[in-house]
This record gives C-alpha cells, sequence and structure tokens, in this order.
C-alpha cells in the first residue's frame, strides 16, 4: 500500500535521461523477482491508472486497488543520483500543491492478512479503518512518517517497523543513540525493528523478547539505489511466516539484486538463484556490518589538500559523502590550521607534528590526492610504512604509481568504489576488536 510515482532520473555524463514507475512499483518488482503473489492498493493521479495496471499485472500483481487519487500534482520525482555515493537528490514535482482524495473501496482490503505499507501524503488513520483488525503490517517509515504519533492507528496491528538511517524520523530520534527509537517502537507496540544502515548492513531488533541479528550487506558495484529499500522492507513482509530473521536475510539478498541491475528479468533470475541457497550458507557467505552508531569510534584521517585556495569539488563531495554515512573525519588542515605562504621552517614543523601526530591516532586514511599534491602522498606513503591502511580516492586520475596503486587497500577514481572500500576496511577491523 501507497504511491505510485514516476522516477526520472538524469544520469549525467552524456546519458540519456530515464523514466520508470517507481514509489510503490518498487516493492512490487522486488516480489515478483522473488515469485510472491501479492496485491497493490495505490495512490496515484488517474492518468497513471492504466499504465500503473498493465505494469504490474505483467509483472505478478493478482489484484489493483486505486485506493486514493492526487491531484494538482502528476506524482513525479526528479532523481539526480543513483549510484555513487549513496543519498540521492530527490525532487518532487509540485510537492506543495498536492492533495490526495480517498477514494470508496468498501471492504475490499479486508481479506489481506499481511500487509506492507509505504507511507505518504495521505492518512494512515483512514488507511487503518479499511484493514482488517488482526492484519500482520509492516510499516516502512523511512519517509512519509514525522512522529510516531501518526502510527497510534495501527496499534497492536504492527509486527515490523522498517526504518533507514536516511531519514529524517531517524537523525531525530536514533542519530546519537539507539534506545529513544527503540522506545517509541514499543510504544507502538511493534514486535520486530528493522533498521537498514546502508552500506553497513542491517539490524533486526526482537522488541519483545531482546536480541539483534545483524545483516550483513554484501557490497559492489551499483547501478541503481532507489527503491532498493522498498524491496527489502515487501520481501521482509512476505516471508515473515517462515521466520522474521530468516525473511530479513532473503530480503537482504533480494535489496542487493535491485541495487545491480534495473533489467527486471535479470534481477528475477539473479533473486531466484540466490533464494536456493541454503540459509546456513548464506549467513556463512560473509559481508559489511558496520553499525550506524559505531562508525564514529574509527578515526579517519583525510589525506587531501583541503585547501581554501584550490578547487576542491570532489574532495569537498567526499568529505559530504562521508559525513552523510556518520564517519569521523579527521581534517588536518582545518584542525591544525592552513599555513599561511611563505612561512617559517618553525611554523612548518609546529604543524607538520600535530599533522603527523593526528596521523598516528587514526585507524584509516582516506587519501584524495588532488594535483598530485605531494603532502597528501607523503602522508600516504607515512600510513603504508604504518601499516595503516589507507583508501585512495583518485577522481582526476593523476596518481596511478605503482607505489600507490599497490599500497591502497582500495584504489579507485570511483567515489562509490572507495566508499565500499572504508566500509570494508572498518568492518574487518570492527571484527577484530569484538
Amino acid at each position: 500500500m501507497g504511491e505510485v510515482y514516476v522516477d526520472f532520473f538524469q544520469l549525467g555524463k552524456g546519458l540519456a535521461p530515464k523514466m520508470r514507475l517507481g514509489g510503490i512499483i518498487h516493492a512490487a518488482r522486488g516480489l515478483w523477482a522473488c515469485g510472491i503473489p501479492f496485491a497493490v492498493a495505490a495512490i496515484c493521479p488517474s492518468y497513471l491508472i492504466q499504465e500503473a495496471t498493465d505494469y504490474l499485472h505483467a509483472h505478478g500483481c493478482t489484484e489493483f486497488i486505486w485506493l486514493g487519487e492526487i491531484s494538482n500534482s502528476p506524482n513525479v520525482v526528479f532523481i539526480s543520483d543513483v549510484t555513487e555515493v549513496g543519498h540521492q537528490g530527490y525532487e518532487e514535482l509540485l510537492r506543495e500543491r498536492k492533495s490526495v482524495s480517498m477514494l470508496e473501496v468498501g471492504n475490499q482490503l479486508e481479506k489481506f492478512e499481511q500487509v506492507v505499507v509505504f507511507p505518504g501524503k495521505f492518512s494512515l488513520s483512514t488507511l487503518s479503518e479499511l484493514l482488517r483488525s488482526n492484519a500482520d503490517v509492516t510499516m516502512d517509515i523511512a519517509y512519509g512518517v514525522e512522529s510516531f504519533l501518526e502510527l497510534e492507528c495501527f496499534k497492536d496491528r504492527i509486527q515490523t517497523i522498517v526504518i533507514s538511517t536516511s531519514s529524517d524520523l531517524f537523525g531525530a530520534l536514533g542519530g546519537k543513540s539507539l534506545d529513544p527509537l527503540m522506545e517509541a517502537a514499543r510504544s507502538a507496540n511493534a514486535s520486530y525493528l528493522l533498521l537498514k544502515e546502508n552500506r553497513g548492513g542491517s539490524r533486526l531488533i526482537n522488541l519483545i523478547e531482546g536480541g539483534v541479528e545483524e545483516i550483513q550487506a554484501t557490497l559492489g558495484a551499483t547501478v541503481n539505489s532507489v527503491g532498493v529499500g522498498d524491496v527489502y522492507a515487501a520481501v521482509v513482509a512476505a516471508l515473515a511466516p517462515i521466520g522474521v530473521n530468516e525473511a530479513t536475510w532473503r530480503g537482504a539478498q533480494a535489496a542487493t539484486r535491485y541495487a545491480q541491475t534495473t533489467y527486471p528479468d535479470d534481477l528475477r533470475r539473479d533473486v531466484q538463484r540466490d533464494l536456493k541457497l541454503p540459509m546456513e550458507l548464506v549467513r556463512s557467505l560473509g559481508g559489511v556490518s558496520l553499525p550506524w552508531h559505531e562508525r564514529t569510534a574509527f578515526n579517519i584521517y583525510l589525506a587531501a589538500p583541503d585547501f581554501s585556495y584550490i578547487d576542491k569539488h570532489e574532495l569537498d563531495e567526499a568529505v559530504s559523502a562521508l559525513e552523510y554515512h556518520n564517519f569521523n573525519v579527521r581534517r588536518p588542515v582545518q584542525e591544525n590550521g592552513e599555513v599561511a605562504r611563505p612561512a617559517d621552517i618553525h611554523t612548518l614543523r609546529e604543524v607538520y607534528n600535530k599533522d603527523l601526530a593526528l596521523l598516528e591516532k587514526c585507524d584509516v586514511v582516506f587519501a584524495v590526492p588532488l594535483e598530485k599534491d605531494p603532502g597528501t602522498l607523503v602522508e600516504i606513503g607515512y600510513a603504508l610504512k604504518s601499516r595503516t591502511p589507507v583508501i585512495t580516492y583518485d577522481p582526476r586520475c593523476e596518481n596511478k604509481n605503482t607505489m600507490v596503486m599497490a599500497g591502497s587497500e582500495v584504489f579507485s577514481d570511483s567515489l562509490g568504489e572507495c566508499l565500499n572500500g572504508l566500509f570494508s576496511c572498518l568492518s574487518k577491523l570492527r571484527s577484530t576488536k569484538k
């Protein structure tokens, strides 16, 4: 249940824009890929009805219910980044003008025992009145919910609450500590809280019996990051009867594959293969587990020409991505000062000693050697000699040197690859400290 959108992707780099149905259609694709029959209760503009029904019926949908009409907005979302750093720029056209009118659907929804809800700009209270009183509801509140008070109408029916670290609600309640978020989820009488932590994996928290299941992330090239979380939530909800823990692992498998292609047939083929793997093998394959709240325990030294007087937009983008993922970025130029030139040798040595002391305190070096900056290359060399892991992001392809490339844990001109490398590196460090 939720809204149907049109996703408009601005791919950049000379590539033609792409459009496809989005919103709950992402979840539908994931269920179809898993071979799970499903029905859709959709809120969308009338002009999308035929397109949505035709598409859904071709992809496993057993019933389409038009639940609400959207007026004054085409429900088109402009998406500016779908691959690299994992935090897209979303712009919904005419969002201020948008209005929703719920339609009369009688008792059509009362027959469904398992329901997954993706909130939007519509009344959850009205929606709750249409469902059977004993329905098992999975509520994905990554977006569309500003307060847990909005979930009161679903009390005693919520099995799992799904939330993402990219959610504003997570930032308000759980960004510093998980306790307030868990307390709020318990107040909604939820049995489970599923926290999606992007490249760091996810955690399934049993709110009744206690205990945390860590689901590791499998990192690779990300072709598309839009709708991945929706697929995760939908598959977890659908497979919950086999056990929520196993359902969550299977949901993670489907979500991983969804991030790797935009071709439905390829998605279905790969997901079907993955789901045949025994659960014991899936758990043993390994991957990345780096919980949000543990990331700040690691100091990441930024080796880069972080100066005010140069063009460093690639560096600024990298820092923004690192901070978005809750990493503790130590920036020597910012912390120890930018040396004015010319400078005497005493000033240079003072800053050098401070920078070196900071580097020695750090767990990992994230290097961005713009313009073959000699200071950055020295810092890389010092870190390698000290056995400190180095991730080198070379956006301008200026540093393809044997020592730098072979010495780095990851060397790439792709920020996404370097972020994956950092997550993997810190996940390994975390496992050795347990």
